[in-house]
C-alpha cells in the first residue's frame, strides 16, 4: 500500500464517523524549521469542522499515524500506533493515544458516544494496516 493509498483510506475512514470534517492532507508549515523535525515513519493529516463541533468538543481533529520503520517499503505498512488530538485556536483541548486505556484526556473531553467512535476508528485504522489488532484494545 502506498503513502498516497494510506493517506486515502485513512480519509475515507474518518469522513465516514465526522462528514463535515474537511481533510487537510499536509497539516504543517513548510518551513525550513518545521522540515528538519520531519518523521519519515509517521503519517500526519487534520480534518477541519465548519465552525465548532460541540460533539468533539473542538474544532479540528490533528491526527498522527506511527508505523514500523522496517514496514514502510512492504505492501502492508505496520501501524504502531494512532494519536488523535482535538484542537481549537487555542490549542490542544484533548488527545487520544491507542496506549493504555484509549480514553481521551484533557480539559475539555468529547462526548462519551463520540470517545466511543474515535476508538472505533483506531479499531478500524489498526485493520487496514495490520492483521491484528494490539493486545490492549478496548473490549
Amino acid at each position: 500500500m502506498s503513502q498516497v493509498q494510506a493517506l486515502a483510506s485513512t480519509v475515507n475512514l474518518v469522513r465516514r464517523y465526522f462528514p463535515a470534517g474537511r481533510p487537510n492532507l499536509s497539516p504543517w508549515q513548510d518551513d525550513p524549521q518545521t522540515r528538519q523535525w520531519i518523521e519519515p515513519e509517521s503519517l500526519d493529516l487534520s480534518f477541519h469542522f465548519p465552525g465548532w463541533s460541540s460533539r468533539l468538543q473542538c474544532s479540528s481533529l490533528l491526527m498522527q499515524l506511527q508505523f514500523s520503520q522496517s514496514s514502510l517499503d512492504q505492501e502492508a505498512p505496520r501501524l504502531l500506533g494512532v494519536l488523535i488530538r482535538g484542537m481549537t485556536y487555542e490549542g490542544e483541548r484533548w488527545r487520544l493515544l491507542t496506549v493504555g486505556d484509549w480514553l481521551p484526556q484533557g480539559s475539555h473531553l468529547p462526548k462519551p458516544a463520540h470517545s466511543a467512535e474515535l476508538q472505533q476508528i483506531c479499531r478500524d485504522l489498526f485493520k487496514l494496516f495490520t492483521s491484528e489488532v494490539p493486545l490492549n484494545e478496548l473490549p
